[in-house]
Parts: C-alpha cells; structure tokens; sequence
C-alpha cells in the first residue's frame, strides 16, 4: 500500500452509540471505507451492548463499560482473523449497538374475533386486548434471526413480528380453553399469566425477554352483547310474581296523584289480579297439581257452622267519585276531600 493511499485512509478511535433517536434497537456503527485503530476506546452505556461481526459472523459481545480493543478483548475477533498476539495494525470489523432498554407500554390485539365453544352460550366470538412490554437479552441470537445487516433496526419494525407471535399465542389459548366466557372475563389474571408462559421460549428464541404480559380486555361482539345484556336483565327480574307486586304497590301512589288517574287503579288491580290467576293456573298445571275451578267453592267442614255474610264493601272508585261530586258542589270544603280520599287510599292499600 502507497504512503498517499494510507494517509487517505480514515480511522475511528471511539465507538460509542448516543442513541440520539427514539425507538431504536439497533444501530450499525457507520464504517464504509473507515477502520478501526488498533488500541480504540468502545464506551458501551447502561442500556447498550455492543456485536463486533466479522464477515456475517457475530465474534465479541461487550455489555456496559469502557475498553480498549486490542487482541485481548477481541479474542474471537483475533482468533476468526488469525492475528498474532502483536499484530497492532488497523482492522475492519462491523460493530452493532443495541438497546436492551424495557419496552414499555406496547399494544396488541386480535385482528379479528376468535370462534371458540362456550358451555353457557354454545359458540361464540371473543376479542382480546392488552399490553406486553420486553427487552432485548442475547443481541447476538437478536442479530442472527431478526435485525441481520440493517443500519437501523426499530421498535415498529420488531413489533410487526412480536404481535403475531402475541395474537397467535392468545388464538391458541382461547380456542383450547373450557373455560365459559364469564369465568374467563372474571380471571383475566390468570389468562395473562398462562399466555405469557407460552410466549416466553418463543420471544427468547429471538434473543427477547418477555418482562410482562397482561390481558385486560375479553369482549364479546356487539350483537352477541345486546344477547348477554337480555340475559342479564331476565335474571336480575327475579321472581315475576313478587315483581308484578312490587309495580302495582309503586304505581298506587304515583296515579293518586292525578285525578283521572285513580279510575285506572282499579283497572291495573284487575288486570293485575287476572294476570297473577294465569299465571298461577299455568304453574300449577306445569307441576302437576290439581287446579280449583273458581266456580266451585271449596267445600265447607261440617262441624263447622256457617258464617254470616259479610256486608260488601263500598267501591273505592266509586266513593272517591262521590266525594268529587260533593267538592264540586260545594258541599264539603277541599280539606274533608283531601283527608277523606286519603281515607280510602288507606284502606285501599293496606
């Protein structure tokens, strides 16, 4: 080599990497036509670790610290080169920076519903979101089967791949699950806690540890939940007896209010007392049990003597109609009609 071509030769003397850029997990120190001095400083920061690669082989890996690259400290480089212990000369050689810093915060979801058989509601679509966060632990297997010779290798360029792994993973483990959607809803824990077991060998076949991985959503599609909200709503009717009561006690109150409404009262009682009757007719003739006709009153021990008639009572209805007729005529003052309806309210209701 002329002494012109070997003044034109450029070399490095520190490899440092200031990760001036968000977002990226590895980054090809610039060489080009440059090489690297014998005795050159390699600063690797908290975070970082460092390949040399020499011809597509990764050789020495340093983690954090400060060195000085002779062939003590390149031992595979020395040995992948054939150096003498005194060869002092300048070397070229690839060096690759990488981040080991947590991933944090990272999205992943299924694209599309996952059909699985449900013992509740038969077959049914589920969604999953959640966050995983992770780091690269071995750049040289990271190096090997993902980043290879780029310059720049980022956080959206891994995930691409990681998601895949993630949604096929979480696909698997619900398509395989017994599980009832609503008890997998109520155990979300322990779903993250399995998936992420599955998916630690196979982010660590890459050079990646999975630090954590959390399922916080399982949802049912729209038309599917509309279902489940019906279903809800039926069971927390009740018993519908004891609920057609509950309506007619509230709803006394609220017609009284309104002097047209009191008429209906008596027509909400009925249906309400025909609807009750049905109803019972049906369950008992569902359990078998005999049922009274209600033109046959049931028959009457002899021992015992006949009770004498009750005199009918007046018809509420009616009685209030008649206490309106005598406020409109002035008969009798606004407040004997007040406590005079409140009367019959009274017994109404009681």
């Amino acid at each position: 080599m002329s002494l012109g071509s070997f003044i034109r030769k450029q070399f490095i003397d520190i490899l440092q990497w200031n990760e001036d850029r968000d977002g990226v997990l590895a980054w090809r120190h610039p060489m080009q036509d440059f090489e690297i001095q014998y005795g050159a400083s390699l600063t690797v920061r908290e975070s970082q670790m460092a390949v040399f690669v020499n011809e597509g082989k990764v050789a020495d890996v340093f983690g954090p610290g400060m060195y000085k690259l002779t062939t003590q400290t390149l031992p595979i480089l020395t040995y992948l080169k054939n150096w003498d212990k005194l060869f002092e000369s300048p070397f070229k050689s690839d060096v690759i920076f990488f981040s080991t810093r947590l991933q944090l915060g990272r999205r992943w979801g299924t694209a599309q519903p996952v059909t699985l058989r449900d013992s509740e509601f038969g077959m049914v679509r589920l969604r999953a979101f959640g966050v995983y966060s992770y780091q690269i632990s071995d750049p040289g297997k990271f190096y090997r089967e993902i980043s290879g010779t780029r310059d720049v290798y980022t956080v959206d360029d891994l995930e691409a791949q990681l998601r895949n792994m993630v949604v096929a993973a979480m696909t698997t483990a619900l398509g395989s699950s017994k599980v009832p959607f609503l008890d997998i809803a109520g155990n979300q824990g322990l779903m993250s806690q399995s998936i992420a077991e599955q998916l630690a060998p196979v982010f660590d076949r890459y050079g990646v540890k999975l630090d954590n991985f959390t399922v916080e959503n399982v949802s049912l599609p729209e038309e599917l939940q509309k279902a489940l909200d019906t279903r809800i709503s039926m069971g927390m009717a009740g018993d519908l007896g004891k609920f057609t009561q509950y309506q007619t006690a509230t709803s006394i109150p609220l017609a009284a209010q309104n002097e047209g409404g009191i008429a209906g009262i008596g027509a909400g009682l009925a249906a309400g007392a025909a609807l009750g009757q049905t109803m019972a007719q049906g369950l008992g003739a569902a359990q078998g049990q005999p049922q009274q006709s209600p033109q046959q009153p049931a028959p009457q021990q002899a021992q015992q003597p006949a009770q004498p008639a009750q005199p009918a009572q007046a018809d509420p209805v009616q009685r209030l109609q008649q206490l309106k007729d005598l406020l409109d005529k002035g008969l009798i003052t606004a407040a004997d009609y007040d406590s005079a309806k409140a009367e019959v309210l009274k017994k109404l209701t009681s």
